[in-house]
């Protein structure tokens, strides 16, 4: 039997009643892959403004790979897709509603969306816009407001917003995915969205209005989502096939990838996005469920030590205000002063790294925590929230049968023992 015949195996279990605030709970480890992926796009963002040259990696080998930033896209779409169908895939992939799903997602992403969107242009308009991009104006406003910035041209006030489109667009297909998955199975689903996502790689070149799509939108994300949905059948399957050695699977999908990145180098390889993302999916999708498993248990124990979970509880704040900070400290302090290169990148990541992370707490405790915390206006406004970041109860990686509020993803109401919904910017932090 295949590894993806076991990931369909899924009992189906009848849901439970709503229990009104019920306390956020979560898989292990998962924090720690959100709050690492990031600061790998913090780190990336300090790198190409350091480096100047890109695709062309001028960096020393112990800094060359952070010119790939879009590798930790990729693990958050994963991720994205991984989380959202956790608790489907208790329930026979049924989601407890569709306008209830809708509701939640615009409720745990765009509060601090909105308010990102705000500071970005603040920034760009009192002291520094982007590099490479106008001054943002009212189209700027509009456009990424509405999250369409992956499909109408305007200023980009920060140019990390663009895979939060991408997100919540998935959101959108989400529903007819378990829709597919109910009907022909979660290898079909998973198979019919790589099939029509690969055409359009293929035709895309030669077609121009398909080409600026594949560049601006990422469709290959749409099939890393669906291998992420495909992933989360982990939790329904049995002891014996949890125990495969998802980990080991992970490492073997990926180190063929990773040596064709290391020997083609970059310029080959940032120009092949669409295909590398493609081959990177699986390797992601086969690591989320060893964790989900409780493997390897080393890792997972650094994945869940405290400060990995309390960067990934601010992952979706960090991702969002990021941007404009790296560019004014680069900007108005590096800039002219440090000499490019090594020099320019190590002063900028001392002084940009810790002031992204304190920045992105304070921000998810005014726009994120409340929002994950509670779900609905008369909550907020009843129970006012009191912590910095919260930290949703854990339990026995072995035992758990919750995911709660995790960032970056979405939220489905809590079920009595089945998982609910965990975020890559979502439940407590998509990207």
């Amino acid at each position: 039997m295949t590894a993806s015949a076991v990931l369909e195996q899924l009992p189906a279990a009848a849901p439970a009643p709503e229990v009104a605030d019920a306390p956020p709970r979560r898989l292990a480890g998962l924090d720690g892959v959100r709050g690492l992926a990031a600061l790998f796009v913090v780190v990336n963002h300090v790198f190409l403004r350091a480096f100047p040259g890109y695709p062309v990696d001028k960096a020393p080998f112990w800094a060359a790979w952070f010119i790939y930033g879009r590798f930790a896209v990729v693990v958050f779409i994963v991720l994205s897709g991984f989380s959202l169908a956790l608790s489907p895939a208790r329930h026979g992939w049924r989601l407890d509603g569709v306008s209830r799903f809708a509701r939640r997602r615009a409720w745990r992403i765009l509060p601090p969306y909105w308010a990102a969107l705000l500071f970005s242009l603040a920034v760009a308009w009192l002291l520094v816009r982007p590099p490479g991009q106008g001054v943002p104006g009212s189209s700027s406003v509009i456009v990424n407001g509405l999250l369409v910035q992956n499909l109408v041209a305007a200023p980009s006030p920060n140019r990390a917003f663009w895979s939060i489109a991408v997100e919540a667009q998935l959101y959108i297909l989400f529903p007819l995915l378990l829709l597919m998955v109910r009907r022909r199975g979660a290898v079909v689903m998973v198979a019919a969205v790589t099939l029509a996502v690969a055409m359009v790689g293929i035709v895309g070149p030669h077609v121009s209005h398909l080409d600026v799509l594949v560049v601006q939108s990422a469709p290959d994300l749409a099939a890393l989502f669906a291998v992420g949905i495909l992933a989360a059948g982990i939790v329904g399957a049995s002891a014996a096939h949890r125990s495969w050695p998802w980990a080991w699977l992970a490492l073997a999908a990926a180190a063929p990838v990773l040596v064709t990145i290391w020997w083609q180098g970059s310029v080959w390889t940032l120009d092949h996005l669409f295909w590398v993302d493609l081959t990177l999916g699986p390797a992601v999708a086969c690591l989320l469920a060893a964790l989900a498993t409780g493997h390897p248990a080393p890792l997972l124990r650094l994945l869940d030590a405290r400060p990995m979970r309390n960067l990934g509880l601010s992952s979706y704040s960090l991702y969002l205000t990021h941007g404009p900070i790296v560019v004014v400290v680069y900007e108005l302090i590096v800039a002219g002063r440090i000499r490019q290169g090594a020099p320019a990148f190590l002063v900028t990541l001392a002084l940009a790294l810790p002031l992204t992370i304190v920045f992105a707490r304070a921000f998810a405790a005014v726009f994120e925590t409340p929002f994950r915390r509670h779900r609905s206006w008369a909550s907020l406004r009843r129970r006012p929230d009191r912590s910095v970041v919260a930290e949703p109860r854990r339990e026995g990686v072995a035992q758990q049968h919750h995911v709660a509020d995790l960032a970056d993803v979405g939220e489905l109401r809590p079920l009595a023992g089945v998982p609910g919904e965990v975020a890559v910017a979502h439940e407590s932090g998509s990207l």
